[in-house]
């Protein structure tokens, strides 16, 4: 290491904004919802095929789905792509004195790629930390220049994914007798199947999924470039309350009014219809972000939000935990339950395990600086095993 360069480190739990911790807890508790619901419980392809397979079992499934569908699918996603985009600023900045910046972050980058992968092939092939970190490839470039670039970049990613929603690139999505027959072969497998056979067969799935996150990686980018631009302009750090809820007050209405607008066929047909429903989850997403913010920064919003900060600081295990239980519950060397439950009975599962998490959370972070997989991750990042008790005294990482 060069004289005077700063050891790097990571950021230690005192130095944590609380309230980016309880809007990643809430996210989180998004993002379980809507995985079981989708994902878990049914083939995520089935809701692409036409006549529509029933996904709900009653009215209240049907009630359910609508809230999720409307409230919650891809916001809480939109969040989650935020706060990354938000993190990797921050980890920009705290890194700035030293001169191996870039390839700490780099690394940082490499290693959740690693997880990702492992985490797609071996445990859920519904996995985003894949696509978060090639996204994140294209996006820590952008962190060198100034704060306008990132504005301009992130308006062109969300501008290039909502074309690509008006507009859909030929060859993008998979013909309906495809889908058709991976969803016919997914009652089978993920309801029945051993744990060697759902692994071939999740493997066998992967090019599906990249259909997917073909149509939503511009949005990921752009996201993330936004979170950044928050971040540099001081949004998530030194905005009033009366702003923040005025920022919430109006992307919350305009959201909900895309969104409403859309399911009921309110705009008019073509392809102003089809930029409603993804250009409102944006809006709304940014609306969920500002309110929550704006609560966790009060003495009353900590006391009623705070138990959300301990899920959020430990979001990466929490996530893949999440997976693994699941995929325990519903796939067939588990209980087996793929395909059997309603919207209802899916979601009181999900909901069972984030409420279960978050004592333990908690539990948790009153011993450990770090969740163990952020522990791994940052030990790995920095080349150094980091102080994991917190009766250790903490150790600049060795450069």
């Amino acid at each position: 290491m060069a004289d005077g360069a700063i050891p790097p480190r990571p950021t230690g739990p005192s130095e944590r904004i609380d309230a980016i911790d309880v809007l990643r807890g809430l996210a989180l508790l998004g993002v379980v919802a809507i995985n079981v619901v989708t994902i878990f419980r049914v083939s995520i392809f089935q809701q692409f095929l036409f006549p529509k397979p029933p996904l709900s079992f009653s009215s209240l499934d049907s009630a359910i789905e609508a809230i999720l569908t409307l409230a919650v699918e891809l916001k809480a996603l939109a969040l989650f792509s935020l706060l990354f985009g938000a993190g990797l600023a921050i980890q920009f900045e705290r890194l700035a004195q030293n001169e191996r910046r870039a390839s700490l972050l780099v690394r940082r980058l490499a290693v959740l790629l690693a997880f990702g992968l492992i985490h797609l092939c071996l445990i859920w092939n519904g996995d985003i930390l894949t696509e978060y970190a090639l996204a994140g490839f294209i996006v820590l470039p952008f962190l060198f220049g100034p704060r306008w670039l990132l504005a301009v970049a992130a308006l062109a990613s969300l501008g290039l994914y909502l074309a690509m929603q008006a507009f859909p690139p030929p060859g993008l999505w998979p013909g309906t007798a495809a889908l058709a027959q991976d969803v016919m072969d997914a009652n089978r497998i993920y309801a029945t199947g051993g744990f060697l056979e759902v692994l071939a067969f999740r493997l066998r799935e992967i090019p599906l999924f990249a259909y997917l996150h073909a149509y939503i990686f511009p949005r990921t980018i752009g996201l993330f470039l936004l979170g950044a631009f928050a971040w540099r302009t001081g949004i998530l750090r030194h905005q009033p309350r009366d702003r923040l809820f005025s920022i919430a007050a109006a992307c919350i209405g305009l959201g909900a009014a895309l969104i409403l607008g859309h399911a009921g066929r309110l705009i008019a047909g073509g392809r102003i219809d089809a930029l409603a429903e993804p250009l409102g989850t944006i809006v709304l997403a940014l609306g969920y972000g500002a309110a929550i913010i704006g609560i966790a920064i009060a003495e009353r919003g900590k006391r009623l939000l705070g138990w959300a900060a301990p899920v959020g600081r430990m979001a990466f295990t929490n996530y893949l935990a999440q997976s693994v239980i699941l995929g325990w519950i519903f796939y067939g060397y588990g209980l087996g339950l793929f395909g059997k439950l309603g919207v209802t009975s899916a979601l009181a599962i999900g909901l069972t395990v984030y409420f279960v998490q978050i004592p333990f959370s908690a539990w948790w972070l009153g011993r450990y600086r770090y969740g163990p997989v952020e522990w791994l991750w940052r030990t790995l990042m920095y080349g150094a095993a980091q102080p994991m008790r917190l009766s250790s005294t903490p150790k600049p990482a060795s450069a």
